[in-house]
């Protein structure tokens, strides 16, 4: 799945989109609608998850013991449990099991574990014939492809390009055109080699420490096939893949169809207990063999993930259970599946911690910055792993062991010691507060340079900032400016401190005026933090200590406002989604909870303020305006996104929300050359969502900046922040000064 190193990221990525990315964004967005439908029938989905969780938890925390207790279980059922060091200690286990059965062919079911360890070609070594007999699979063993989905691994050929690949290599009789002629073709291909197959190789989803019991998930019969028609059962799972008890399959076999591919069982689930007494079964013939020669031998791979154990960041990796959930939800991964996002084996969101932990940083780094932080991810997963800040930590280590470039164009600007390993167009987004301040003490002399053409080749060829995408245009009033002798609400109902993140204080100014004629007029004070980074751009480029730097900063200001018994209010939602989750990671237990429990989205807080008796006459109404809204990804993570549809549609606008999830933008996503394409590939989709008959008249309003800025440059008309559309025209009549 890795690139080239003579092909430029760029380059490579461009052309999944052109060769694959239409097949990948029909199928993982199928599988993501699938879960919403399935999962929104199952009245216990969150219950479900909580238990996966502490199961798997439990697991990991107990995992030496378990596995005792397994190889007691193992043994005691007449198999033998092999536990390898690595991926070389594990291929040559089983070379010799397959040598002493004298073992010409292997028959396999998926496993992403043996593709991990590549004991295909370990075994292909000896002159053993190895046939993959899932469907996807074995297409792509013909085609000599790497998978690029972690369930559905031929995701990005479509059933025409499978053809040609059959017709070409197998030149049947008569051309296969249909999928049944597909299928059909090769159920009889596949059943002969596995009739004639001397050992069986299977993975494992699960396997339970009390009993030895291997649970498989599959969409096909051919993992029952390979295990019962070969008197030799090897099945190589990695360490992680063991859990306590049988009785602690129940929430992972109603999770784990649903979030992979919207089924609310996926079509095999499979209980073995081997070896077992039964004998072997000629599937040609119905003749039964003897069940006296049966073998099992269960391969468990450590390969890096006891280390990844005891590394708390990378440890919930091993909670995985390979779902692909969070490849199906994620925009980029929906346009350009697992050959551009993966690793060497793994795919997808995870795949930074598993290629991190099993490969290493440089196989991680290859692929980690397509990881844009949305955090769609996060309610996605089932078993409620913080993805979104695995690849933070990841690209934060692969950051400290770069060398940078042109480092003297940018000395100083870090205000820490990490800066000195970090690329030129990190540290440049890294340190926005900066740029933003000098921005706005020189406009418009800045926004001139920002736009004049050599300038942007030169951001370009050292920063590889993209000259296809307009640059923010800094104001030279900012909004802390225009609040300086801003007049207050005499006697208020309540008193709040805004945050005006960077953004709203230098470039979009008129969304914080909008947000303080707002507040105003609900007879709210508004008093401004006098800190405006929060430390989001620092951490979007990994650069964690940095962004603890920050938020420290943040706690500091906004502490004594909270103890005062003001809430905090923020406009922007990835400042506010922030201060809700990753803080928790960047700050004391104290001053978390403390800022957590006490900020408030925008129109969260308005539609507070409106649900307890708050006037809404003061505030412009819609008289039936239309509107076409996009919610921010980060507002739908923490569950804050209906508060600004509720608020528009209670004061009479017609309000159309898009069904797309994700602009695209991602904030310096979209502006780095090697990912513009991705991201404008993303934005299409929602532009396309707004230029229809029914919508394309309509006011295009967006909450996030990144959303802002996206729709801009993919629309003719311009979108605003919806709180500009609810502001008063003007204020000045219930307002004295202090």
């Amino acid at each position: 799945m890795t690139t080239n190193s003579s092909t430029s990221k760029a380059a490579h990525i461009n052309h999944i989109l052109e060769t694959e990315g239409d097949a990948v964004a029909a199928n993982t967005q199928g599988f993501n609608q699938g879960r919403y439908d399935s999962v929104g029938t199952l009245e216990e989905y969150e219950q479900f998850k909580s238990e996966a969780r502490a199961i798997k938890e439990d697991a990991i925390d107990r995992l030496p013991d378990l596995i005792a207790e397994l190889r007691e279980a193992v043994e005691a059922n007449g198999g033998t449990l092999y536990l390898a060091d690595d991926d070389a200690d594990a291929n040559d286990y089983v070379r010799e099991v397959v040598d002493e059965v004298d073992g010409e062919r292997v028959v396999k079911s998926k496993s992403m574990t043996s593709e991990e360890i590549e004991l295909n070609e370990a075994l292909a070594g000896d002159d053993v014939d190895v046939v993959e007999t899932d469907l996807g699979e074995w297409v792509l063993q013909v085609a000599d492809e790497a998978p690029s989905h972690i369930v559905a691994p031929a995701i990005h050929k479509s059933r025409e390009g499978i053809a040609e690949l059959f017709n070409e290599q197998f030149d049947p009789d008569e051309p296969l055109e249909t999928a049944e002629d597909l299928t059909m073709f090769a159920r009889g291909k596949l059943a002969e080699k596995i009739t004639a197959a001397d050992v069986g190789v299977t993975g494992a989803n699960f396997v339970t420490a009390d009993s030895g019991t291997m649970a498989l998930v599959t969409s096909e019969g051919n993992a029952r096939k390979t295990v019962t028609a070969t008197d030799t059962h090897i099945a190589v799972a990695g360490v992680e893949k063991v859990i306590p008890t049988v009785e602690d399959l129940r929430p992972f076999i109603e999770l784990i169809g649903r979030s992979g591919t919207g089924q609310d069982i996926t079509s095999y689930v499979s209980l073995l207990t081997p070896p077992v007494d039964s004998p072997t079964l000629d599937f040609e013939t119905d003749e039964l063999g003897s069940a006296d020669d049966r073998e099992f031998h269960l391969v468990l791979i450590d390969n890096g993930r006891m280390a990844m154990r005891d590394d708390e960041d990378l440890r919930e990796t091993l909670y995985c259970i390979r779902c692909s959930a969070c490849s199906n939800s994620c925009a980029n991964f929906q346009q350009l599946g697992g050959h551009a996002f993966g690793g060497e084996t793994y795919s997808g969101g995870i795949a930074t911690g598993w290629e991190a932990g099993v490969e290493g940083l440089d196989t991680a780094g290859e692929f980690n910055d397509l990881c844009t932080g949305c955090s769609r991810c996060v309610n996605a997963c089932p078993v409620e792993i913080d993805i979104p800040w695995i690849n933070t930590v990841v690209r934060d280590r692969i950051n400290r062991g770069t060398d940078a470039e042109l480092d003297w164009l940018v000395d100083g600007l870090m205000p820490d010691e990490e800066s000195a390993g970090l690329d030129l167009d990190k540290r440049l987004f890294g340190n926005f507060a900066t740029l933003a301040r000098l921005g706005s003490a020189t406009a418009p002399v800045s926004n001139w340079l920002a736009s004049n053409d050599l300038s942007r080749r030169l951001l370009d060829r050292v920063a590889g900032v993209d000259r296809r995408r307009e640059l923010p245009q800094f104001q030279r009033e900012t909004l802390r400016d225009w609040m300086a002798d801003r007049p207050s609400v005499a006697d208020p109902d309540r008193e709040v401190v805004l945050f005006p993140d960077l953004y709203t204080n230098h470039v979009q100014v008129e969304r914080g005026k909008a947000a303080v004629r707002v507040l105003e007029a609900l007879d709210v004070r508004v008093r401004l933090a006098d800190v405006s980074a929060s430390g989001r751009a620092p951490l979007s480029q990994g650069m964690i200590s940095t962004a603890r730097s920050y938020a420290e900063t943040v706690a500091a200001d906004l502490g004594p406002h909270v103890a005062a018994g003001r809430d905090i209010v923020v406009i922007e939602p990835s400042d506010h989604a922030l201060f809700q989750r990753e803080y928790g990671k960047l700050l004391d237990d104290e001053s978390y909870e403390r800022l957590a429990e006490n900020s408030y989205e925008v129109f969260e807080y308005v539609y507070g303020l409106l649900a307890n008796g708050g006037d809404e006459t003061a505030l412009r109404g819609g008289d039936g305006q239309q509107i076409a809204y996009h919610s921010h990804c980060q507002q739908r993570t923490i569950g804050v996104d209906q508060y600004t549809e509720t608020v528009l549609e209670d004061l009479g606008y017609d309000v159309a929300t898009s069904s797309v999830e994700c602009c695209g933008m991602a904030g310096s996503f979209g502006y780095k050359e090697d990912y513009y394409d991705v991201s404008i590939a993303v934005g299409e989709e929602l532009a396309a969502e707004f230029t229809t008959p029914e919508t394309e008249d309509r006011t295009v309003v967006a909450s996030g900046t990144s959303c802002l800025e996206q729709l801009d440059d993919l629309l003719t008309r311009p979108p605003k922040h919806p709180i500009e559309l609810i502001a008063p025209r003007s204020w000045t009549e219930r307002v004295t000064r202090d």
